[in-house]
C-alpha cells in the first residue's frame, strides 16, 4: 500500500471514529434535554467558573452569532444568568445560577463515565500515545 493509501485510510479511520464518539455523546447529551453546544457551555461554566460571553464561542468551538442565541436558552431555563462586568461595560460575563450548578453535577459525572467508557480499550499509554498522536495531527493540519 503506498503512503498516500495509507494516509487516506488513516484519514478516513480518524473521520469515522470521530463521528461514531460524537454520535455516542450526542445521545448521552440529548438524553438530558440538552444539544451538543449547549452541554458544551455548562461544561465550561461549571469547570472554568464565569466567562465573558465574547469568549464562550471560542472555547467551545462554536458561531460567535450563535453564542447569544444558546446563552438565552440556557437563561429561560434558569441555569445562566448573565452578570455586567464591573471594570467594563461592553463585557458581560455568562455565570451558572445554583439550578444550573445543580443540573450539571447531577448530569456530569454520568456523562463522564460515558467518555471513560469510549476510551476503556485502550491502555494508559496507548491512551497518551493516542492523544500525543492526534494533537499533532490536529496543529499541523490547522498550519496548512
Amino acid at each position: 500500500m503506498s503512503d498516500y493509501h495509507k494516509q487516506l485510510k488513516a484519514f478516513t479511520v480518524l473521520l469515522r471514529a470521530a463521528n461514531t464518539v460524537q454520535e455516542v455523546s450526542r445521545k448521552d447529551i440529548t438524553a438530558n434535554d440538552l444539544n451538543l453546544t449547549e452541554f458544551a457551555v455548562l461544561e465550561l461554566l461549571y469547570h472554568k467558573g464565569d466567562q465573558p460571553i465574547q469568549i464562550i464561542g471560542k472555547k467551545v468551538l462554536i458561531a460567535s452569532s450563535s453564542i447569544t442565541y444558546v446563552v438565552d436558552k440556557l437563561e429561560k431555563r434558569g441555569f445562566v444568568q448573565r452578570l455586567a462586568c464591573p471594570s467594563d461595560r461592553r463585557v458581560t460575563f455568562a455565570s451558572l445560577t445554583d439550578e444550573g450548578t445543580a443540573f450539571i453535577e447531577g448530569i456530569f459525572p454520568k456523562h463522564e463515565k460515558k467518555v471513560a467508557q469510549v476510551f476503556d480499550v485502550l491502555t494508559e499509554e496507548e491512551l497518551e500515545t493516542f492523544t500525543i498522536l492526534t494533537k499533532r495531527i490536529g496543529l499541523h493540519a490547522e498550519r496548512l
